[in-house]
């Protein structure tokens, strides 16, 4: 994998807000995914608003995108492979462009978004977890999706906003037999994963894998990432990861954020000294957030 700098590598903000910033209505159950077919270009101005704020990783529109919930907006089998794979190469070809003209000599990734399950259910389920499907239907459901996106040639694999345990396990056999670098990145509620078992056995099952690069949080509140991200190094033994949202919680009925938004980027600080290798932003993170992330740890 290309390794931007010795330094902690600032990740991008979130795709969707960002997209909401540019006028797209984003309420339909494919999310920010709907833009893959109807406007790509889009997705490339806002990979494009967070390499020029400092990111040097671009996350691609993935997270929501699957083949089922493609076909269920009416597309062919062969379509939705294809938008599968166009989120990776948009990234790409933004992320080229931008180096090819950038004087710093620094390396930028692409990570191809892997969402939890529940992404695709667009009822808030990746908030949850515990869907009631089998380790062997997960696997069913993630493996040709990761195997997609790995065909595109993105860096590495952002598996992220993992909720449940079962799941967590099942994507890292997967990730492992692509012998694609990957990153895993959990959501938690304090201590606790989603479905309600302990964050440090998600963090665990990554110790020893050849194919993690980082192990960590997101999608989660910024008070809860700090000892995240502790416990993750530790159980985990490989860098961290952070990338928290602003502290709003996502209503799935209203399909909204609820709360006050507040993140400090002094925060990333910490998080660094903590030994998180990766650090940006999550949902509600904006170009400006990434910016203030990426001045203070260059001022570190």
């Amino acid at each position: 994998m290309r390794t931007p700098t010795d330094a902690p590598v600032v990740l991008d903000g979130g795709l969707s807000n960002a997209l909401a910033d540019r006028g797209h209505d984003l309420s339909d159950a494919l999310w920010t995914a709907r833009l893959l077919r109807d406007a790509p270009e889009e997705i490339a101005a806002v990979h494009r608003a967070y390499f020029d704020a400092g990111a040097h990783v671009a996350t691609t529109a993935s997270y929501q995108a699957s083949v089922a919930g493609f076909e269920r907006a009416g597309m062919a089998r062969a379509e939705a492979e294809r938008l599968i794979r166009r989120s990776v190469t948009i990234a790409r070809d933004v992320r080229d462009e931008v180096e090819a003209t950038a004087d710093d000599g620094a390396s930028r990734l692409v990570a191809a978004s892997v969402g939890p399950y529940g992404a695709i259910l667009a009822d808030g389920s990746e908030y949850r977890g515990r869907y009631g499907l089998s380790r062997s239907a997960l696997r069913d459901f993630h493996g040709p999706r990761m195997e997609l996106l790995a065909s595109a040639g993105p860096d590495l694999l952002a598996i992220e906003t993992i909720p449940d345990l079962d799941e967590a396990a099942v994507l890292l056999d997967l990730a492992e037999e692509l012998a694609m670098p990957a990153w895993l990145s959990c959501t938690v509620a304090g201590d606790r994963l989603r479905d309600g078992r302990p964050a440090v056995e998600a963090f665990a099952l990554a110790a020893g894998r050849r194919a993690v690069v980082a192990v960590g949080v997101n999608c989660c509140a910024p008070r809860d990432a700090l000892p995240a991200v502790r416990s993750a190094v530790a159980a985990s033994g490989t860098p961290g990861i952070v990338y928290p949202n602003t502290g709003e919680t996502w209503d799935a009925a209203a399909r909204r954020w609820r709360g006050e938004p507040g993140l400090d980027a002094a925060l990333a600080g910490g998080w660094a000294d903590a030994g998180a290798r990766f650090i940006g932003g999550c949902c509600r993170v904006g170009p400006d957030d990434i910016a203030a992330i990426a001045r203070l740890l260059a001022s570190r």
